[in-house]
């Protein structure tokens, strides 16, 4: 008999639905906040990503120094130092961590955009290849008006870029829970009263 369980065994969709639909629900929501705030969010994920190139930082420090003999160790100290140094530089400025993380975007967006039509071209007539081919045109599209608005656009296309991941998260686990519940509960309650002869 086989000790491995599924996914199933592990967390039964049937009886904890109504827990993945009030989680997403509540990600939905962080997700509108994002929206209607995107400054400040993309300020939020500028600074955690600020903090996180410091610890980042100390940890290849004390790598690097517990480490002596190895050949790398120089490499180490120098990307501890710049890890440090180009956090502190997003923390004192998280605007420029805006304008280098909307650079990032633009390029995943013209990446993923040229990936997808490339992908697309490589596909059988009627597999599919037409909606592949039209979500890398519209990568493609975005990251141009990103481009074309930069760096005016980086104060928040981070945020909202966040916020609409979230919502659509947030949605997309709702609707798992309600595809998952049990059929009983779409069922009314069999009625009490008596039925006339």
């Amino acid at each position: 008999m086989s000790t491995a369980t599924s996914d199933a065994e592990l967390y039964p969709l049937e009886t904890a639905w109504k827990t993945l639909a009030v989680a997403g629900g509540g990600v939905a929501v962080l997700g509108l906040l994002a929206i209607t705030l995107p400054l400040a969010t993309g300020i939020a994920i500028a600074s955690l990503l600020g903090i996180l190139l410091i610890l980042s930082g100390f940890l290849h420090g004390g790598y690097a120094v517990s480490a002596r003999g190895w050949s790398g160790t120089l490499w180490q100290v120098v990307l501890a130092v710049v890890s440090v140094v180009a956090g502190l530089v997003v923390i004192t400025n998280p605007v420029f961590g805006l304008v280098t993380l909307t650079v990032l975007v633009i390029a995943y967006l013209f990446v993923d955009g040229i990936a997808e039509l490339t992908t697309s071209v490589r596909m059988k007539p009627g597999s599919g290849r037409g909606w592949i081919a039209a979500s890398g045109l519209l990568s493609l599209v975005l990251a141009g008006l990103l481009w074309a608005g930069f760096p005016a656009d980086a104060a928040w296309i981070v945020g909202l870029w966040v916020g609409v991941s979230l919502l659509v998260t947030g949605l997309s686990m709702i609707g798992v829970a309600y595809g998952g519940r049990p059929v009983e509960d779409d069922v009314a309650p069999p009625s009490t009263e008596p039925r006339p002869l």
